[in-house]
């Protein structure tokens, strides 16, 4: 086992939006993170939610911004819904799908008719993020539902990062449909589903695979479902609020600010940080009250307050003591400036 956190795996699994790149530039020091793991024979496998490409096309997109990647080691959810669908419908069967063309060639491709009328009869809906998704095939979708169709949703991300702030996603486009039909999808297929993670390590032939990902409610949550181990990168959609009141089931085994913590100490990084100090930080806890003092790195500073919040104390409660963990709970917004 090698000195860094990565050392200890297999098989690395890479979340897309907001770990590897934003929209369509590459986060700082993504391909050298993933060529580092390379370079050491760790396996890389990529799982995204984004149903918009296929596996070709996000492998395009990645080797065209620096960062290394094949057709085989991409998983999308557009693949996975496509496959469910093969293998749960007759060949030619018709699915009115809602997205981009990339989730109609998967269908395609997999012996299904892609449709996009209700009166053509479908068996079942799938819906997928695509930026030209409107009105028109969303009203569609419903009378198809209402009819007897089978509603299989990609995913169900609310929003998707950008560098302007999270946009909507998958899951705003599924919500227009939950409160016109009164119900939820049928089915949900990738993340937080276990099936894009298993199917990775199964690929890679994995004994011990780390998953990496921005978002607590999908790439962390689908992780702790499938009994990996996690890292919470703080480049896209889930902060250091969200990590100090997530529930159990959405707790990662590490944290780190960026792909840089792959290769710093397991320890370093693991959470909640063991004891009372972190670098140059301090918790001290006495009955309800909690206080930070000292400085350093604030991800040092967050693990070790997600053992008291993750105990029960509420976020809100934590007081400071020096003018840095100040500055760092109201950059965090858990407390006013000042």
């Amino acid at each position: 086992m090698r000195d860094h956190l990565a050392g200890g795996y297999d098989l690395v699994i890479f979340d897309l939006d907001g770990v590897v790149f934003l929209i369509d530039k590459p986060i700082p020091g993504a391909a050298d993170a993933v060529e580092r793991l390379r370079a050491g024979s760790t396996s890389i496998a990529y799982a995204t939610n984004n149903a918009s490409r296929r596996a070709a096309e996000v492998a395009a997109l990645l080797t065209g911004m620096g960062v290394s990647a094949e057709p085989a080691e991409v998983l999308t959810s557009a693949g996975a819904s496509a496959a469910l669908l093969a293998d749960r419908l007759p060949a030619g069967a018709k699915v009115l799908v809602v997205g981009a063309d990339a989730l109609r060639a998967e269908v395609r491709d997999a012996g299904l008719e892609p449709v996009a009328s209700a009166e053509e009869e479908p068996v079942a809906v799938l819906q997928g993020y695509g930026p030209e998704v409107g009105w028109r095939i969303l009203a569609e979708a419903a009378l198809a539902v209402r009819a007897g169709a089978v509603w299989y949703a990609t995913n169900t991300d609310r929003t998707l990062p950008s560098p302007r702030g999270p946009l909507p996603g998958n899951g705003s486009l599924v919500a227009v449909l939950r409160t016109a039909l009164d119900r939820d999808p049928d089915v949900v297929v990738g993340k937080p589903q276990p099936g894009l993670f298993t199917t990775a390590a199964t690929v890679a032939g994995a004994r011990r695979p780390l998953s990496v990902g921005d978002r607590l409610d999908t790439d962390i949550q689908g992780a702790v479902g499938a009994g990996m181990d996690s890292l919470l990168v703080l480049t896209g959609v889930s902060g250091p609020a969200d990590l100090l009141a997530a529930p159990e089931d959405r707790r990662p085994t590490y944290v780190a600010a960026d792909l840089s913590g792959l290769f710093r100490g397991a320890g370093d990084a693991r959470v909640p940080a063991p004891g009372d100090t972190a670098g140059g930080w301090r918790v001290t806890r006495d009955g309800g009250r909690v206080t930070l003092d000292g400085s350093g790195d604030p991800v040092d500073a967050l693990r070790l307050l997600c053992g008291v919040t993750w105990d029960g104390v509420a976020p809100s409660a934590i007081e400071p003591v020096s003018p840095e963990a100040g500055e760092v709970l109201a950059a965090w917004g858990v407390r006013a400036p000042g």
